[in-house]
């Protein structure tokens, strides 16, 4: 399988690369059907799953279905074309390549970690997930999960199906079986299951492995992995418990499983082994196992073998045997750049490889039966290796550097290597270590005694540009900067440039420093005095080597050969230098012989220890080349590489050989006489390099900012992703992306957890831009203040040199006459170099300058800076260019100028309808009321509450007025309750009461009531209660309505009105109960009522028992209470809750009078109730409230009468007539059945009396009582009363005419004529305003002689009710139906009685 987090492509060994992903790969499967075998799959982080023909190594077909990123990837067995896979969001897609077809399932919610398809059921699918959850699911039953498997407790590293099918029951389970107690069906599920099933292996990161059964959906066998030896070595404390718990469950076999354990140990386990040990280790010898975590297991039969293959961590691909257990063979493979090479002094043939995936390869290239027999060191190095150096004498002994800046020693020869950590420096570089190299001590380490001080140190060069010596002795000691010494010996004052290189003679004697500009310079051992400056190369140094010593020419020792970023080598000759030094050191520009050829920058250098003068340099131009320095001849190029040269190094045991190290990730190991090239690619090689390049996809990164100084060797200034200015960066890229990304496979972050433990600069610095170019990420330039002058600095060089005379000729007339300004004529800009008047002069041309090209800003800060600042405030105020700046360094003129500005500013602030910034403004020049009023005037009342009840005392004015203000404004938008808290702020309680009382809702009365009530305004308090009252009375709330009035005692009258009330709409709805359910239903009060009890005494026993009504006194108080409280006469436009309330109203004044016995009065109060249902035209209500309160009729009430009150007869009269008249209603509309009979059948039913039963006497005698109805003087008095109304309704007519007449002056008079005839045939007779007068006054005489006290109380209409009469027939007693036709023949003028009474008369 791929390489986890190898980024964006795979390498086939020996078959090619599969290119085209854009980000790393996350999932591999090839396809295991037969006729397939070369289709395979990967999916990415790119979010797309490709299928490639692994033979033909190209893309096949590809989807992006997933919306998340893809963490599980599989090929089924079964299925030829169906891919699953699944993503971090827990959607898992089955795709069928072949047809193109898709499904999307989601079972769970949590994140997948890997998946697998069954190798024995097709539509089987096992998943685990993030939290140790495993599920099985069926795809053909798209929502049917079918088992979910519990028992991990972390993360599902791996899935595997048993390759056998079926369940057999093996020893080792067999006891768990049995403890559950008998099986169902007993043998028959066993067989069941024998031939159905089949077991699932997981392995997870709780350290266990679980054995599950798929048809009883449970965990059959935990194995929990043991502690291997190994793994209590001296391991870092943070790596030891990390983990990958991969299982394999080789083919075949279907009793033993394969998986990994901690720290790269491998373990066989057998399930039918009894007892607690079920595991072998593989690898019995010494280094045959993984040094560190496996990530995948894959086996192979070939044969009769059948081999297993494990990838780690440690990027090594191992083969084993299964049948012995053993290593059969070991492949390493770099995960990163190949940055340094170094070949032991002492081991022969030791190669030492640092690369850029924190780990350290160590190559015995000697070794005989083993040709990759390579050691890897990784403890504790977390960051890029840049740097290596072997120790020159102690055997084992391998100096590191990093891109983090760490340098720390390995010892690679103990026997116990592999797990014993480096020591590290203390002292850490700030940026990438370049160089490393061992060498004598110099000051102060070469101060102390013999034996006391080591015989070499280290010392490391970084991007920094400082060289330190470490004592290898003390590591954790402080490191020496050698800068410090160079400068003490050398007495230098100057700065020292940046050190790119180092490298010391053999001998020791001498120190050859690069630095960043180019030059190179010799130091003399031990107290490093300056001999020479080789000033060749004038670019970043990258590489700097001594010859050997052990040629036979000695004084070839003395060539040293250096190569930078400008593709030259030069070599020089230092031996008359050395042997002959000046006092002064020398500078070098002529070299000895120079090497060209090469097209790109200069990576390393390596002179061959079996040849004299000959070298080989490797290149960023892609490849390596062997020089004959002395001939300056070049004798052998090297182009296997696909990537730009990093290291090389010459083979120390055989000439023929070189090893060169790039970024393609590989080592390659060459030979000098097979190579067909002697020279460099004269840029078609590079252009061949460039164009493999850009076949490999492009991602696009984020710029950094661009290193100031010169081009750095190691890092292109194009594509660096370090913004270093350090020279020679070595962070490189590949394919146009950091390798940053490009190696953080074999670091910790690929941990699935991404947990990265790998120190500060291994964060990844790729950010993804998918559409944003380059050109909208650079940074904008800031604009210069000194434009005039900078470009008058930069014009042709003759005009340079120009002023460089001008300024000179000036400078000495100046100092020969010191009172005389330069004469600078045009060249103000050199005002820069000579006396303050000049320079103001320039100041001035730029400030013009500035000003015209509308840059106010930059003008005032020159003005700053010349000193006048007076100026500038008053052009800025006059203009509105007064900022915040100018405000904050306006003092510098003093107080006055600054109070004037700050004035200013704030009406320029104002202007910009910045209003509170202005407030603030003057608030710090303590114009606290100006500050106020400016927020009052704007508006912003909040504002400048805040600041006057900060700043002013509190009984200030303006306090009060601004919250009076505040709260009109916020009544008038309707803000109430702000409103109310502002006049509450105001001490204006009442104000505050009225307020919030406006909105009129039930909330809002009862806040108000309640504050009106705290604030002491009573009567307030009541008036707002009883509107709360009525409103919930519409809701039909009567609890809420007793707890809002029993608050005020003046409100006892309507308390008691609002019970009865209650009681009576109960006895309402129990006597009509509605079908139609109301949306609001009515909250009664639980209260115990008496039903045997007339209505009257079971609502004053309430008042008594629950309402407190004790005595007759308050009785009377609630009666003349309520008396003083009129309302209005009802219409049949009335609401109908507002028609009870009143008849309530009336009830209770009945109820209070017959409490206190007062009869008359409740005699007219009744009367009151009953007309009052009758005038709002609510027939059945009248009706019912005459049963309710007179179940017997009026009799009773009659008794109790004074007879000699005329009034009080007269309302009972009337109350009778009320009565009379609904009880009549009620005998027309419910006749007896057998009359109802015979009228249909169109007779009059003429009964003999031996017929007449019992009810009918009883409806005969009930007839005769209605004769009080029958009242000739009320008929009379009630049809004057109509005449009048009709007269008075014809005048109304007539007058609305006159009016229309006026209002249509524009109108034909014809026209208003014929509306009036219209009118007048409506009437039906011509009539004149004087004859109307007249008829009106003499109804209105006829009215006056009836006697007051028939006017006083009303009654039902007579003629209505003779019609009614008459309407009932046969039925009716004769008298009392001749009566009826006398009167109706008497009164009945009016039209309606005539029509109605028509068929009656005639």
């Amino acid at each position: 399988q791929g390489e986890k987090g190898f980024p964006w492509r795979f390498f086939a060994v020996g078959a090619g690369e599969l290119i085209g992903h854009t980000d790393r790969i996350s999932g591999f499967a090839f396809c295991r059907c037969p006729g397939q075998s070369s289709l395979c799959a990967s999916s990415s982080d790119d979010g797309s799953v490709k299928i490639w023909d692994a033979e033909a190594l190209a893309p096949v077909a590809g989807y992006s279905l997933h919306q998340n990123t893809i963490s599980a990837l599989h090929w089924s067995p079964l299925v030829k074309d169906l891919i699953v896979s699944g993503d971090e969001k827990g959607i898992i897609v089955c795709y069928w390549h072949n047809r193109s077809d898709s499904q999307h399932f989601f079972p769970e919610p949590r994140t997948i970690f890997c998946l697998t398809c069954s190798p024995h059921h097709e539509n089987l699918v096992a998943i685990g997930y993030k939290d140790g959850m495993v599920i099985i699911i069926d795809i053909s039953r798209k929502r049917e999960v079918l088992h979910r498997l519990r028992g991990h407790d972390d993360e599902i590293h791996c899935l595997a199906w048993c390759p056998v099918p079926g369940e057999e029951r093996l020893p080792a389970w067999q006891d768990e079986l049995q403890e559950e107690g008998e099986v169902p069906n007993g043998e028959l599920t066993q067989s069941t299951a024998m031939k159905k099933g089949c077991y699932l292996a997981s392995g997870s990161k709780d350290q266990t492995i679980r054995i599950w059964s798929c048809t009883r959906g449970r965990s059959v066998m935990t194995l929990k992995l043991p502690p291997t030896k190994r793994r209590g070595g001296a391991v870092d404390p943070a790596v030891k418990e990390r983990i990958w718990l991969t299982v394999h469950w080789p083919s075949g076999r279907s009793t033993e499983i394969v998986s990994s354990c901690f720290g790269g140990e491998l373990l066989l386990w057998d399930l039918s082994q009894s007892g607690k040990r079920k595991w072998t280790l593989l690898g019995s010898s010494e280094g045959q196992n993984h040094s560190r975590i496996v990530f995948n297991l894959s086996s192979v039969k070939l044969q009769d073998k059948e081999l297993l293959f494990s990838i780690s961590m440690d990027r090594d691909v191992k083969c084993w045997d299964l049948s012995t257990l053993d290593c059969s063979w070991t492949m390493p493979s770099l995960g990163g750049f190949v940055y340094s090479l170094a070949f032991s002094p002492v081991d022969t043939g030791c190669l030492a490889i640092g690369v850029g995936d924190s780990m350290i390869r160590v190559w015995n290239t000697l070794s005989m039966n083993n040709i990759y027999d390579v050691k890897t060191f990784w403890q504790s190095i977390k960051s890029k290796v840049t740097a290596l150096s072997w120790h020159p004498t102690k055997e084992g002994c391998l100096a590191f550097g990093t891109d983090d800046g760490k340098v720390g020693i390995f010892d690679t020869f103990s026997s116990s290597a592999k797990n014993k950590p480096p020591q590290i420096s203390s002292t850490y570089h700030k940026k990438t270590v370049y160089t490393l190299a061992w060498g004598p001590p110099t000051p102060p380490l070469s101060s102390g005694g013999e034996g006391e001080q080591p015989s070499v140190t280290l010392y490391s060069c970084a991007g920094e540009g400082i060289v330190f010596q470490h004592n290898p002795w003390k590591l954790n000691g402080e490191a020496n900067d050698i800068n410090k010494v160079i400068r003490d010996t050398n007495s230098i004052k100057h700065k020292l440039p940046a050190r790119t290189e180092i490298s010391w003679k053999p001998d020791g004697k001498l120190l050859a420093l690069g630095n960043e500009d180019g030059s190179i310079e010799i130091f003399q051992a031990p107290n490093l005095k300056l001999l020479c400056t080789i000033q060749q190369h004038h670019k970043l140094i990258n590489a700097i080597r001594w010859h050997h010593e052990h040629g036979s020419q000695p004084e070839l020792s003395y060539l040293i050969a250096s190569g930078s970023i400008n593709a030259t080598i030069y070599v020089h000759n230092l031996k008359s230098i050395v042997e002959s030094p000046s006092e002064n050191p020398l500078t070098i520009t002529e070299p000895f012989r120079t090497l060209a050829g090469h097209t790109a920058k200069i990576t390393s250098l390596s002179w061959s220890p079996h040849h004299e003068g000959r070298l080989v340099s490797a290149c960023y131009d892609g490849t390596a080349q062997v020089w004959d320095v002395m001939k300056e001849e070049p004798l052998c190029n090297y182009r296997g590489h696909q990537g730009r040269l990093l290291s090389v190094q010459w083979s120390p045991v055989d000439s023929d050989c070189v090893y060169t190290g790039a970024d393609d990730f590989s080592v390659h190991k060459w030979h000098i006489s097979k190579q067909e090239h002697t020279r460099p690619p004269q840029g078609k090689k590079s252009i061949e390099l460039e164009k493999k390049r850009s076949m490999q996809p492009k991602v696009k990164t984020k710029k950094k900012k661009k290193p100031i100084e010169k081009s750095p060797a190691k890092q292109d200034l194009s594509d660096t992703m370090n913004g270093d200015e350090s020279g020679k960066e070595m962070l490189l890229e590949e394919n146009g992306v950091s390798d940053h990304e490009g190696e953080k496979a074999a670091q910790e972050a690929e941990l699935p957890d991404k947990v990265s433990t790998t120190g500060n600069n291994q964060i990844i610095l790729v950010q993804w831009f998918p559409d944003s170019s380059d050109a909208s990420l650079k940074k904008r330039k800031p604009r210069s203040i000194l434009p005039f002058s900078t470009f008058m600095d930069h014009r042709s060089k003759d005009e340079l040199h120009q002023d460089c005379l001008r300024l000179a000729a000036c400078l000495k007339s100046t100092d020969n006459n010191e009172d005389v300004s330069p004469d600078l004529k045009d060249r103000i800009h050199l005002g820069l170099f000579t006396d303050r008047a000049s320079l103001h002069k320039m100041i001035d041309v730029e400030g013009k300058q500035h000003l015209e090209n509308g840059h106010p800003e930059l003008f005032q800060q020159l003005m700053l800076w010349k000193g006048d600042m007076k100026g500038v405030l008053q052009a800025a105020a006059e203009r509105g260019e007064l900022t915040d700046q100018l405000v904050a360094i306006s003092p510098m003129v003093g107080y006055q100028a600054w109070v004037w500005t700050v004035e200013a500013f704030a009406k320029q602030l104002c202007f910009q309808e910045q209003y509170v910034k202005a407030a603030s403004h003057l608030l710090s020049i303590h114009k606290v009321y100006e500050a106020v009023e400016l927020l009052k005037v704007n508006h912003f009342y909040r504002e400048a509450i805040v600041i006057a009840k900060a700043r002013l005392r509190p009984e200030d004015p303006v306090l009060r007025d601004l919250y009076t203000s505040w709260a009109a404004l916020l009544e008038k938008d309707g803000h109430y309750s702000m409103a109310a808290k502002c006049y509450l702020g105001a001490s204006s309680p009442y104000d505050a009461v009225k307020v919030l009382a406006k909105k009129g809702d039930v909330t809002s009365l009862k806040t108000a009531a309640e504050l009106a009530l705290i604030s002491g305004e009573e009567e307030l308090s009541a008036t707002l209660s009883f509107r709360c009252a009525q409103d919930l009375l519409l809701s039909r709330n009567w609890v809420g309505t007793q707890a809002v009035l029993q608050q005020h005692k003046t409100l006892f009258g309507q308390r008691l009105v609002f019970c009865l009330n209650e009681l009576l709409c109960k006895c309402l709805s129990e006597r009509n109960p509605s079908d139609r359910k109301s949306p609001v239903p009515p909250c009664y009060h639980n209260w115990e009522l008496n039903r045997e009890t007339s209505f009257f005494d079971m609502v004053i026993e309430v008042w008594q028992n629950v309402l407190g009504m004790d005595s007759t006194e308050q009785a009377t108080c609630a009666w003349e209470q309520l008396c003083s409280i009129e309302h209005p006469p009802s219409t049949s436009n009335t609401h109908p809750k507002q028609v009870l309330f009143h008849i309530s109203h009336d009830l209770t004044l009945a109820a209070l009078s017959y409490h206190t016995a007062t009869w008359d009065e409740a005699v007219k109060s009744i009367l009151g109730a009953v007309s009052r249902s009758y005038d709002a035209g609510n027939f059945t209500l009248m009706q019912e409230i005459c049963s309710i309160i007179l179940p017997e009729g009026c009799d009773n009430l009659r008794h109790k009468l004074d007879s000699t009150n005329s009034q009080s007869m007269d309302a009972c009269r009337s109350l009778e007539g009320f009565v009379a008249y609904g009880l009549l209603y009620d005998l027309w509309w419910n006749p007896p059945k057998d009359s109802l009979v015979l009228q249909k059948a169109g007779l009059d039913p003429v009964l003999c009396p031996s017929e007449q039963t019992a009810l009918e006497k009883n409806r005969q005698s009930k007839l005769r009582g209605c004769q009080v109805l029958l009242s000739e003087e009320i008929a009379a008095l009630q049809n004057t009363q109509r005449d009048i109304a009709e007269v008075q309704q014809i005048l109304a007519d007539m007058i609305r005419q006159h009016q229309q007449l006026c209002s249509h002056l524009s109108k034909t008079v014809t026209h208003v004529t014929c509306s009036f005839l219209d009118s007048k045939d409506e009437v039906k007779e011509p009539i004149t305003l004087p004859e109307l007068t007249k008829q009106l006054l003499k109804a209105k005489q006829k009215l006056a002689e009836f006697p007051d006290n028939l006017k006083v109380f009303p009654f039902p209409d007579v003629l209505e009710c003779c019609l009614v009469l008459l309407h009932i027939g046969s039925q009716c007693p004769p008298e009392l139906r001749e009566q009826a036709l006398d009167l109706l023949r008497k009164d009945g003028s009016a039209n309606i009685y005539k029509k109605a009474g028509r068929r009656f008369l005639t």
